[in-house]
């Protein structure tokens, strides 16, 4: 029952990762450690404009969220809506126009697999609901907490490190689960 499924795809974008799972110097003056620093700069002023933007949006809010969960505002729903449209707009478009890679490698986006499960999907359900009831208990999801985090609210810290204990708790465990 416990067996490892190999995806009928691969990582396209490997310029960072040797194919023993360790980093590499991915060209250019890359350095020891593959990553260039401009892409690290780069990296931190989009995550420095996201956590402006959820901080000014109140999407890192425990009242908004709290509001939410007890359907008593529109707010986070018509956030996450937009989201969600312009996400299928968006794989809509990279299929229409098979669209690339800054690189030039195709953009490949595998169907999801419902499982053999006698529900259909169930493990989509299952880690939907623990994700939400986390996300209900909590008060943040995983993107906001870095934001609630550079905002000052430092208790925020340990359900960081519970959410990356809990991602490699599954990253050590994958192979020995359903799947």
């Amino acid at each position: 029952m416990t067996s490892k499924t190999i995806p009928d795809f691969e990582c396209q974008d490997t310029d960072q990762v040797s194919s023993d799972g360790g980093s590499r110097d991915a060209g250019g003056g890359a350095g020891k450690d593959g990553l260039r620093l401009g892409a690290l700069l780069g990296y931190f002023a989009i995550g420095t404009f996201l956590g402006v933007l959820f901080m000014m949006s109140e999407v890192a809010s425990w009242f908004r969220i709290q509001e939410m969960f007890r359907f008593q505002s529109f707010h986070m729903y018509g956030i996450i809506g937009s989201a969600v449209v312009v996400a299928a707009i968006s794989v809509q478009l990279i299929k229409r126009f098979d669209l690339r890679t800054l690189n030039g490698e195709p953009i490949r986006l595998s169907p999801k697999e419902w499982g053999s499960s006698r529900i259909p999907g169930a493990r989509y359900w299952i880690g939907g609901t623990l994700f939400g009831l986390g996300w209900a208990l909590l008060g943040a999801c995983p993107g906001p907490m870095f934001a609630l985090l550079g905002g000052g609210i430092s208790i925020i810290a340990l359900a960081i490190v519970s959410a990356m204990a809990g991602t490699w708790a599954y990253a050590a465990l994958r192979t020995h689960l359903p799947h």
